[in-house]
């Protein structure tokens, strides 16, 4: 069985790898303990905006462009059942879409479509 790693859970890993307890990372910074002990619990969904998943991520040092950055906004739009913006802006990707959700559930595509998915997948 996979275990799939929550917005929350990484939002909680990032602060504890800070060493900061909840109430002390929430007062350094001006934000609602409660809040954010439902975000790190999956009780409140992780915000959408750019702009609160930017803050949230410079509070929690995650360098811009890392894995970590992408993981989480990932993460977050992931949750919401949406696309990540990055990749909504490359046609070609928006294009291959449909493919990759036929393989994805099982349904049988032509080996040129399949190369074409590969080779797109093999430039991000």
């Amino acid at each position: 069985m996979a275990f799939k790693l929550t917005f929350g859970e990484f939002f909680k890993s990032k602060r504890i790898s800070l060493k900061k307890t909840l109430r002390g990372f929430c007062a350094e910074y001006g934000l609602d303990p409660g809040n954010i002990s439902r975000l790190e619990r999956g009780l409140i969904p992780p915000p959408q905006g750019s702009d609160k998943l930017d803050e949230y991520a410079r509070l929690l040092q995650i360098k811009k462009g890392s894995d970590d950055w992408y993981k989480f906004f990932d993460l977050a739009r992931i949750e919401a059942g949406r696309i990540p913006d990055e990749l909504l802006k490359d046609e070609a990707v928006l294009a291959s879409l449909p493919i990759l959700f036929r393989t994805l559930r099982g349904q049988k595509i032509s080996e040129k479509k399949l190369e074409k998915l590969v080779e797109l997948i093999k430039k991000a």
